[in-house]
């Protein structure tokens, strides 16, 4: 089970994500790799700007959860990685439509490269 930490001892989060997350219960965890904007299908990458890259990273996130028997409900913690801090914003929009109402615990990092020079990469911790 899930439950969302909420503290004004501490800042608050200044994106769809939360303070943290504690996990009560759970009889499965998994640790689930970043994924890129790789479309499966045709094995490239897909266009059109930050959003979409994102779209298809949240999308290839939730098939390797979902072979794995989890989905997004189940993720505790994310770790975003950005090319450019400057896409924060665009990312956080995307992200926030994916994940529900007890948002996970989450880092977001801006760093000099990722695989195949994409602009996001995200990886997911999942508990149920």
């Amino acid at each position: 089970m899930r439950e969302m930490i909420k503290t004004e001892g501490a800042p608050a989060a200044i994106g769809p994500y939360s303070q943290a997350i504690k996990i009560t219960g759970h009889s499965a965890l998994a640790f689930f790799s970043g994924q890129i904007a790789l479309d499966p299908e045709t094995g490239k990458l897909v266009t059109g700007g930050v959003a979409n890259e994102a779209r298809q990273v949240l999308q290839n996130l939730q098939a390797v959860m979902a072979a794995a028997g989890f989905s997004v409900g189940d993720v505790a913690k994310t770790t975003i990685y950005l090319r450019d801090m400057a896409d924060f914003a665009a990312v956080n929009e995307v992200y926030g439509e994916v994940f529900g109402d007890i948002l996970p615990a989450r880092a977001t990092v801006a760093v000099a490269g990722l695989p195949l020079d994409v602009r996001v990469e995200v990886e997911a911790i999942c508990a149920r």
